[in-house]
């Protein structure tokens, strides 16, 4: 394909499963909705303790199996309109 670059022409190139990036200036890009934000948060010993067994028996850290199973509850979830 050939001619003048508009989104539709990107558009095609991707569908059709050309490599699009070059058209790009990826250093400006950002994802703010990835963005970390730290929270505190108490939680009875006893949960911790139970969570502390079931992400060691996976081969997990604590945060990481909060964060999978916040993130699996999130998507069971309808978005708000």
């Amino acid at each position: 394909m050939s001619g003048k670059t508009t989104a539709r022409n990107l558009e095609s190139r991707f569908d059709a499963g050309e490599d699009v990036l070059d058209y790009f200036d990826l250093s400006k890009a950002s994802r703010p909705l990835l963005r970390k934000e730290r929270i505190n948060l108490d939680i009875p010993h006893w949960m911790i303790l139970r969570i502390d067994q079931i992400a060691n028996r996976k081969g997990m850290a604590r945060q990481s199996q909060i964060k999978q199973w916040l993130a699996e509850k999130l998507k069971e979830e309808p978005k708000p309109a």
